[in-house]
C-alpha cells in the first residue's frame, strides 16, 4: 500500500477531520491485538467511506467483510434516520470484539451482523441496497460483483477496497498468485459493464467507486 509517500499520506490525514474517539481506540486495539491489522480501512479511508455515506444519506448499506467493524461505523455516518448497516463476516471470532465497537459507537440498533459465507448470506437478503462496500477475500470480488448488482437501486454507489493490491495489478501476476489475477479481471469486468459507470481513486491501496446506472 506504500506507494504514496508517507510525508504527503501524514499531511493528507493532518488535514482531515480527525478520527471519532471510538475509532481511534479501535484502530489502536486493532494494531496491538490482532493479525493482519492493515486490514483495518484507518483514518484517511475512513473519513472518505463516512463523506461518501453522508452524501448518499443511505437507508440499506451492505458490507461484505467486516473484520473489526472501523468500516462499518465510518460507512453508518450517513444512515438515514430509519437506515440500517448489513455487515458479513465469516470469521465468527471476530463477532465479540467488533460487536463491541459498534455498540460503543452506539450502532446497535441500526447494525446487523451476518456470520458466515457471503455467497450464502446474501441472496437471502430481501433488500435493495443504496450503498455497497466490498471488502472481503479478493479472489471472489467477481462473484461479490454479480451477486449484488441488481440488489443495488438505479444510482446506487458499489465501493471495492484494495483494486490496487500495492500496485501488482500493474505487473504480470504468478500463476499461483490468485488474489492479484482476480483483482486485475474484477477492474477490467467493472470497466466493461455498462451497468455501471466507475472511478478508481488511488487513496490508500485502491478504492473502486461504482455508480449503477
Amino acid at each position: 500500500m506504500d506507494f504514496i509517500p508517507e510525508h504527503i499520506i501524514d499531511y493528507a490525514e493532518a488535514h482531515t477531520t480527525p478520527e471519532t474517539e471510538v475509532l481511534k481506540n479501535l484502530n489502536r486495539y486493532t494494531y496491538a491485538n490482532l493479525l493482519m491489522p492493515r486490514m483495518l480501512s484507518g483514518h484517511l479511508q475512513g473519513r472518505m467511506l463516512s463523506m461518501f455515506s453522508k452524501m448518499i444519506k443511505p437507508t440499506n448499506v451492505l458490507e461484505i467483510g467486516t473484520f473489526t467493524g472501523y468500516s462499518a461505523i465510518c460507512l453508518a455516518a450517513g444512515l438515514s434516520d430509519n437506515g440500517e448497516i448489513h455487515s458479513i463476516e465469516v470469521n465468527e471470532e471476530l463477532e465479540h470484539l467488533l460487536m463491541r465497537f459498534v455498540k460503543e459507537a452506539n450502532l446497535e440498533n441500526k447494525f446487523k451482523l451476518h456470520i458466515g459465507e457471503a455467497h450464502a448470506i446474501i441472496p437471502a437478503l430481501n433488500k435493495q441496497f443504496d450503498l455497497v462496500f466490498i471488502d472481503a477475500d479478493k479472489e471472489n470480488y467477481n462473484a461479490y460483483f454479480d451477486l449484488i448488482i441488481d440488489r443495488v437501486v438505479k444510482g446506487g454507489f458499489i465501493i471495492a477496497d484494495n483494486v490496487l493490491w500495492s500496485g501488482k495489478v500493474l505487473t504480470i501476476p504468478d500463476k499461483k498468485d490468485v488474489e492479484t489475477k482476480a483483482l486485475i479481471e474484477f477492474n477490467n469486468k467493472v470497466m466493461n459493464d455498462e451497468r455501471v459507470e466507475n472511478v478508481l481513486i488511488p487513496v490508500r491501496d485502491g478504492l473502486m467507486v461504482m455508480r449503477k446506472l
